[in-house]
């Protein structure tokens, strides 16, 4: 992330609210926009957080899976308004992507974009992305 420390509870969700979670990260945000396939339709912004820092706090039952290409990734969301406000990616499947543009306003206090090609992107040949998977931000 960006070297900052102190973590931070954000909170996000779907359009609808039936799915919201709770997040640990700090309040300025490293995120990662993405060109591949999905991400460059959805205009999703990562913030990938180990699976110890997210926390699904409603809406299991709200939510349908979709996978394609590898199937490694489970792409997740909500069965009513058709928000994908967090996923299981490819690039870190023991963690959770969180779609930071799914935050609810007031605890992020700047957002760092970088740009990742995800179009060539292959973990077998680039090895995973430490520095979005590491429990040590």
């Amino acid at each position: 992330m960006n070297g900052e420390s102190e973590l931070v509870v954000h909170r996000g969700g779907c359009h609808c609210g039936a799915v919201t979670f709770i997040v640990q990260a700090p309040a300025a945000l490293d995120v990662t926009e993405c060109n591949c396939s999905i991400c460059a339709m959805t205009g999703y912004l990562h913030l990938i957080v180990p699976a110890s820092r997210f926390r699904l706090v409603t809406g299991e039952e709200a939510l349908t899976s979709y996978a394609f290409n590898t199937g490694v990734a489970r792409h997740l969301f909500c069965r009513y308004c058709g928000i994908k406000s967090f996923y299981v990616p490819r690039s870190n499947p023991d963690g959770f992507s969180v779609n930071v543009r799914c935050l609810t306003p007031g605890t992020v206090s700047s957002v760092q974009i970088t740009a990742f090609d995800g179009q060539t992107w292959a973990p077998e040949q680039a090895g995973p992305l430490k520095h979005l998977s590491s429990d040590d931000d």
